[in-house]
């Protein structure tokens, strides 16, 4: 019929339009992505990192996190996916009616997965739509994690799915009405109660194979067209971004931080030239590809935002935010990078010089303005700036890994926070004012407190034992005690560190200490972004350690740690520079001997606590289960928050941000004992110093504010298990504001407070 083919030359001619305008958007994604530093370590092992890519997208295990959403989302995909075939079987169709697919296409499987497609095409984009709005900022504000999401986009993209649906279902209800397809209910069972009330009229069969190819088309032009559209291009890009995911075993991109990269390979800070390495990142291309690749994918969901400790508590920082204004920054700027075009340190253009190009003028004539503009933007900077990303979002981060636990498609915003942090600290000297004093004492003290090494064995003043003290030969030691700077200086930490020692001493377990040899493991350091003095005290104590081990084999070199960002950092990150050892946490420990009978609770602590997951233990660590287990030990009834485990609320001490004032919002250890209160307890309990300092502020907070019982306390799991075992207690905490803690603040910033 005439009008078959003029609906066929229609969809031909779109469609030819169509493709070239996406190839022609991916051919130019890729040259942008490409832009990034180069990555090797991203290339293989092959096997793993497919099965974790297979794994991920079938079974939907990142997106089950949410699980109200992940059933709708699982739908949408494969309607997208195997859709496809359903879409280019449309091509035929609006030639001819008759059409369908060779072999396959009267099998009466294919057409009950066609039903199902369809159905739950239209079905899961509704619903997708409805949970959009349910949650539209417009009622909940910064509750909700759609806030700062392209919400025109994601309608579009939602409307063209349901389009998509309702054209399958239709063009096979047709089909059955006019008699050119007969198949029984069980795969037809929307479709072909449909069929009984629509016209035998072939000619619908190719009008409804067209609706269902142009909403497919005109999703392909303006997706081609608009590279930014990341809810449209995570469904290409996402299976690259989990493929090329940081670990290739699956595991998400927590515990050790990357280690500061130039030119794909581990920056050597001694031999490091400024001039021509990359330090952190100063400009957006500085980034790698893989940076560049997350920001691309990213599908402005908001579930790293929804759980960002930041975010909930008043604070600039979203880390949705953080990647999409990146996002768009790249692509705006890439029409002067693809041109060869860059500048220097010092903000002088290096790239397109007279001397460099012959096409100089040609090349320059061909970026258009808002992309000159564009370069002209600094990465870092105040809305005077007009930096991409302000500083305080990027000093507001605690590093706790809440936003990459949940990312769907795996991207990795602590590694690109932590690098923007590097170049400020280490090119710019450009860093909130109280991390000054904190890197000047871990320079000359080897802590952030500032106190004397002398001091260290403090801790063990008055224990009705002698601590042993490593002196040139380890002997019968298991293990090697790490006290950590919060464990030897900070006094409520002190306690944990002498129930644990009595604890180990009880047991029989053999160990010894360093004492004096002793320094800070780097971490407040790393996370604050300088790099070059966590590498200076990581070297000193691998240094130290490698003299301790030096006659045991690396399986046999055991430290137990009571600090979980020691024992982060000791076990995950210390390899990096070549120390290599056995961590245990301290309640891992424990729990071990608790279960051998080496420690035997006799008196029950028969008070109900609630505990807090310390993000570098917990999220960072996957150690949940060895805690409470001893809190259960101890006889006492744990009563969970309901932000526990792997969706655990940070304390808000974590990546340096424990020497730094909160000056925005409420505090973040504030929010988190409000909820540990909610739970009524009379014992807060936590297997961290860091947690422990911010948990007993907020407590002492709500304290004086009349919203807490003085009977609260924070205490660590050794604490409530020492109590258990030995059938005493111990004095509650001091509050700070009757002992202060932590770096003191230099004058001038005293009188800034």
């Amino acid at each position: 019929m005439t009008l078959q083919l003029v609906l066929g030359l229609v969809a031909v001619a779109v469609s030819v339009v169509a493709w070239g305008v996406f190839v022609a958007g991916v051919l130019k994604q890729i040259k942008i992505i490409r832009l990034g530093q180069p990555d090797g370590t991203r290339m293989g092992p092959f096997v793993p990192r497919m099965k974790t890519m297979i794994v991920e997208f079938v079974a939907h295990t990142r997106m089950a996190k949410f699980r109200s959403v992940a059933p709708w989302h699982w739908m949408v995909m494969w309607g997208f996916l195997i859709g496809s075939a359903v879409l280019f079987e449309a091509y035929g169709e609006v030639f001819d009616p008759h059409f369908h697919w060779p072999i396959i296409g009267t099998w009466s499987v294919w057409l009950l997965l066609i039903e199902l497609l369809g159905l739950g095409t239209v079905v899961g984009g509704v619903a997708l739509a409805i949970i959009r709005q349910l949650n539209h900022p417009r009622r909940a504000d910064r509750v909700s994690r759609f806030l700062g999401s392209d919400f025109k986009s994601a309608y579009f993209v939602e409307a063209v799915v349901v389009i998509e649906g309702v054209g399958i279902l239709m063009v096979k209800a047709f089909k059955q009405s006019s008699g050119l397809e007969v198949a029984p209910l069980w795969t037809s069972f929307v479709t072909q109660p449909l069929a009984q009330i629509l016209p035998a009229a072939p000619i619908w069969v190719s009008v409804m194979a067209l609706v269902k190819l142009l909403s497919g088309m005109i999703w392909l032009i303006v997706v081609g067209r608009n590279l930014t559209m990341g809810v449209a291009w995570h469904r290409f890009s996402a299976f690259f971004n989990i493929y090329f995911k940081r670990e290739d075993d699956g595991g998400v991109a927590l515990g050790a931080l990357k280690p500061m990269m130039s030119g794909g390979k581990v920056l050597d800070l001694e031999e490091a030239d400024p001039d021509k390495d990359v330090f952190g990142v100063g400009k957006v291309e500085d980034f790698t590809w893989k940076g560049v690749l997350d920001f691309s994918t990213c599908t402005e969901c908001g579930r790293c935002q929804s759980q960002c400790p930041a975010w909930n508590t008043g604070k600039p920082l979203s880390p949705k935010l953080v990647i999409t204004q990146l996002r768009d920054h790249m692509y705006a700027k890439a029409p002067y990078l693809l041109a060869g075009g860059s500048r220097d340190m010092a903000g002088d253009e290096v790239g397109l010089t007279e001397d460099k190009y012959e096409d100089y003028k040609k090349r320059l004539e061909s970026i258009d303005v808002l992309a000159m503009a564009e370069a002209d933007r600094p990465l870092i900077g105040g809305p005077d700036e007009l930096g991409v990303i302000d500083p305080e979002v990027l000093w507001s981060c605690t590093t706790c890994g809440a936003c990459v636990e949940q990312c769907p498609v795996d991207i990795e915003h602590v590694d690109h926070i932590v690098d923007m942090r590097r170049y400020q600290v280490l090119i710019e000297s450009n860093f909130p004012s109280e991390l000054g004093g904190m890197f000047k004492n871990l320079e000359n003290k080897g802590n952030p407190w500032g106190q004397n090494a002398k001091d260290r064995l403090a801790w063990t003043e008055g224990l009705e034992f002698e601590v042993p003290v490593f002196e040139g030969e380890l002997g019968d030691a298991e293990y090697l005690f790490w006290v950590g700077c919060a464990g030897a200086f900070e006094d409520r930490a002190k306690k944990t560190t002498r129930a644990v020692a009595e604890l180990l001493h009880t047991a029989g377990v053999k160990y010894t200490v360093l004492g004096p040899e002793e320094t800070c493991t780097g971490d407040p350091a790393r996370r604050a972004g300088n790099e070059f003095l966590f590498q200076m005290l990581a070297q000193q104590n691998v240094e130290v350690l490698n003299a301790v081990f030096e006659d045991r084999p690396v399986g046999q070199r055991k430290i137990v740690v009571t600090c979980a960002h020691c024992f982060n950092t000791l076990a995950n990150e210390y390899p990096q520079v070549g120390g290599t050892y056995e961590v245990v946490h301290h309640t891992q420990l424990l729990n071990k001997l608790v279960r051998e009978r080496r420690l035997v609770p006799v008196a029950p602590v028969t008070e109900d606590v609630t505990y807090h997951d310390p993000c570098y233990l917990g999220r960072h660590n996957k150690v949940y289960e060895a805690p409470r287990e001893l809190i259960g030990a101890s006889g006492a009834k744990l009563r969970e928050m309901p932000r526990h485990e792997e969706r655990s609320m940070c304390c808000g001490a974590g990546g340096a941000r424990m020497w730094m004032e909160e000056r925005i919002g409420k505090r973040i250890n504030v929010d988190r004992v409000d909820e540990a209160l909610s739970t009524a307890p009379s014992k807060i309990a936590t297997g961290c110093p860091f947690c422990r300092v911010m948990l007993t502020d907020g407590v002492t907070a709500r304290q004086s504010d009349g919203l807490a019982g003085a009977h609260v306390e924070v205490v660590d799991v050794a604490q409530m298990l020492l109590e258990s075992v030995k059938r005493g207690t111990e004095k509650p905490d001091t509050p700070t504001d009757e002992v202060p803690t932590g770096t003191p603040l230099p004058d001038e910033d005293k009188a800034k407070a």
